[in-house]
């Protein structure tokens, strides 16, 4: 084969594009795209000669986006936080979903996106959902009935839901055949969680909250705020300590009273803030029920600036039996947030390969430790 002169284009403005590389070598642009999609089609010295010219006039090979827009897929699959990005990786049980899923994902050669709203508040908060391009959508966190909740759905890709209820017991929502629910028992292992106080013989018990619903600044919690929640685990572990009070309460001296407060984020410093206003506030209090470790550690660090002696002076209960609840010896509600990413990624897989999932509910249970011990009266 006689050896084809290398002509260089002349500068270019713009991106080098294979047909610029096609021309400098004088074959044709199927040549130049077999050197990158199909090398078997080349023979070793020339498919060499193409990459070896790409790489001197600059071209970085084909595009990618154009690539997955020719096979109908990218290849990506986004994960939508109705928060800032920074929220995905404050919260140890969220890092372990994410690696559970990405896992579950990877072995069908699929990547992840974190869609997270902007930190900018003059920014759409929409925008990363209505603009990315993925071939399905994971909701980790949205409220419900939420415009986030309707522009994830609007895409009409395969979806999975994430701790959410059933999209027709939200008004103007309906379920749809793409879309399936995989979530924990939070009320059960709220109620668990109750039920220990209660049997330990505390009365004045704090909540700290997750989040009731999007930028709300948190704080103490009123009835009428109460009853606004939007964001279901919140919803159902509330449910599960208010039932198990009003059940088993009335036979407590005293009867038992819960005293609420909202982190406004789920982060360590809000768990402390939270955890110090109220424990001033109400120095009556004997307990807190925590509706996650990263807030119960925040409790914990609140009861040592306090000088409250744990659980002597104050009984800490957690949610989620994250990696390293163990080494603080904290009571918390386990769930199975690896096993949860796992049935994310497998029900999108289904989802993608056009069948519907089932939904899926996934147990909780309570471990006890030595963050909780019996009332002892105290000289208040």
């Amino acid at each position: 084969m006689a050896t084809m002169p290398f002509n260089p284009p002349p500068p270019s403005s713009g991106r080098i594009t294979l047909r610029e590389v096609a021309r400098a070598l004088g074959v044709s642009v199927a040549t130049v795209s077999n050197a990158y999609n199909r090398p078997d089609q080349l023979s070793a010295s020339l498919r060499e000669r193409v990459l070896e010219t790409a790489r001197t006039l600059g071209y970085g090979g084909p595009d990618p986006l154009a690539s997955s827009l020719r096979r109908g897929r990218t290849g990506v699959i986004g994960v939508v936080f109705d928060a800032p990005l920074e929220y995905a990786f404050a919260d140890p049980a969220a890092a372990q979903f994410l690696g559970s899923l990405a896992q579950a994902l990877q072995g069908a050669s699929l990547n992840l996106l974190l869609l997270a709203s902007p930190g900018d508040g003059q920014a759409d908060p929409l925008a990363p959902v209505r603009g990315a391009s993925v071939d399905g959508l994971i909701v980790y966190s949205a409220a419900q009935n939420s415009e986030l909740l309707r522009a994830v759905l609007s895409r009409g890709l395969p979806t999975v839901l994430v701790d959410q209820p059933a999209l027709g017991d939200q008004p103007g929502l309906a379920d749809q055949d793409r879309a399936a629910r995989v979530g924990i028992d939070d009320a059960g292992g709220a109620a668990h969680a109750a039920q220990h106080l209660l049997e330990l013989g505390h009365t004045q018990i704090g909540v700290l909250c997750l989040e009731l619903g999007p930028r709300q600044g948190g704080g103490r919690v009123a009835p009428g705020r109460e009853r606004q929640v939007s964001y279901h685990p919140t919803a159902e572990r509330l449910r599960g300590y208010r039932e198990t009070v009003a059940a088993g309460g009335a036979d407590q001296p005293g009867h038992v009273r819960l005293h609420l407060t909202e982190a406004e984020r789920n982060t360590l410093n809000d768990g402390e803030t939270c955890a110090l206003e109220l424990l001033r506030a109400e120095p009556q209090i004997t307990a807190l029920l925590c509706m996650s470790d990263v807030l119960a550690c925040g409790g914990l660090r609140a009861a040592q600036t306090l000088g409250w002696a744990v659980p002597e002076r104050l009984s800490v209960i957690g949610y989620d039996d994250s990696p390293g609840s163990a080494d603080l010896n904290l009571t918390t509600v386990w769930q199975p947030t690896s096993d949860k990413g796992r049935r994310v990624g497998e029900a999108m897989l289904t989802l993608m390969g056009g069948e519907r999932r089932a939904d899926v509910r996934l147990p909780t249970r309570l471990v006890v430790r030595g963050s909780t011990a019996k009332l002892r009266r105290l000289a208040l």
